[in-house]
């Protein structure tokens, strides 16, 4: 081939590509399913702004809540498969929500993960002025409350249900659950007395421990996490059952071609690895942890939704 059919080739492909993934030509568009101020939307426009950065393009993000996240999915779904509309999401979209809710969608057929950029567990958390100093003393002071306790939920059918109904069972205690829409409702009840403790999002948990307002008691994590690292697992405290883990990422169309997917993958990653933003992640309270394994992440969230319709079997829990 003469070095002009090589350069007609070369620029012929480049053409393809722009067509296939028109980023370059428009903005890209990071959907949210979720209000404004929660995890999803934080480290979607932390990593929205490298990304921009980094391409020289607009990245927009649009919050789109509803259906447990499943309206911000199908918007996605309803538009071009072309890499400029995708949804920056928690696995629980995908691993938790369809067990309680009927949503217009396969979480394994039509939609796929094009990356992790960290991942978060739930705190274990009470007032300040709760008594208890530390776990054991937690569950004493439970058990005197037996029948009249309580644990509160940032969403019926999640992890901060499932993780109380465990610990509920396991230690003997007979909480009630009171499920609320969103962390800061459930929050303000708990800090005001009315519900005795929680499984709280690192993001919002956090900033109240570090202020005194709560005292954490356990994390969720395999390992102890950085940002209270006194706080031990669940599993070191003998409740393996209570390990949760889930992971904040980019999803698409599962129809996405095969290319655009690649291309995508290589601009999430080199944005998600930036220290910038490995900082800003860290510092609301995530494991900033990036993965384009996209088999790997089909494989972990296939094996979390498979554990979770088992526990929402076993407790009978659904949306009323």
């Amino acid at each position: 081939m003469t070095l002009l059919a090589r350069a007609t080739a070369a620029l012929l492909g480049w053409a393809v590509a722009c067509s296939a993934w028109a980023w370059a030509d428009r903005p890209l568009k990071l959907i949210v399913p979720a209000p404004p101020g929660g995890t999803m939307d934080i480290v979607a426009r932390v990593v929205g702004q490298q990304l921009a950065a980094d391409s020289g393009q607009p990245v927009v993000v649009e919050n789109r809540p509803g259906a447990g996240g499943g309206i911000g999915i199908q918007a996605m779904l309803q538009a071009p498969a072309d890499g400029n509309t995708l949804v920056m999401a928690a696995s629980n979209v995908l691993a938790e929500i369809p067990h309680v809710m009927k949503l217009p969608f396969d979480p394994f057929k039509d939609v796929l993960p094009v990356a992790s950029v960290a991942r978060s567990g739930v705190l274990l958390v009470s007032p300040a002025s709760t008594p208890a100093r530390d776990f054991q003393g937690l569950l004493a002071h439970l058990k005197t409350r037996k029948g009249a306790g309580s644990f509160a939920s940032y969403s019926p059918g999640t992890v901060s249900q499932y993780a109380g109904l465990i610990l509920s069972e396991q230690a003997g205690l007979d909480l009630q659950h009171v499920g609320y829409p969103g962390s800061p409702p459930a929050l303000q009840q708990l800090l005001g007395g009315q519900i005795d403790v929680m499984f709280d999002g690192m993001l919002t948990a956090v900033p109240l421990v570090k202020a005194g307002k709560l005292r954490a008691y356990a994390f969720s994590g395999k390992t102890r996490s950085r940002h209270l690292p006194d706080v031990p697992t669940t599993t070191e405290l003998g409740y393996p059952q209570l390990q949760f883990m889930g992971w904040v990422g980019v999803l698409a169309p599962a129809r996405l071609p095969a290319d655009v997917l690649a291309r995508l993958q290589a601009a999430l990653e080199k944005a998600a690895q930036a220290p910038a933003v490995r900082h800003k992640l860290a510092e609301v309270g995530l494991e900033p942890e990036v993965s384009v394994d996209t088999p790997a992440l089909v494989r972990e969230t296939r094996a979390m939704s498979e554990r979770n319709a088992a526990i929402v079997k076993k407790f009978g829990i659904r949306l009323d």
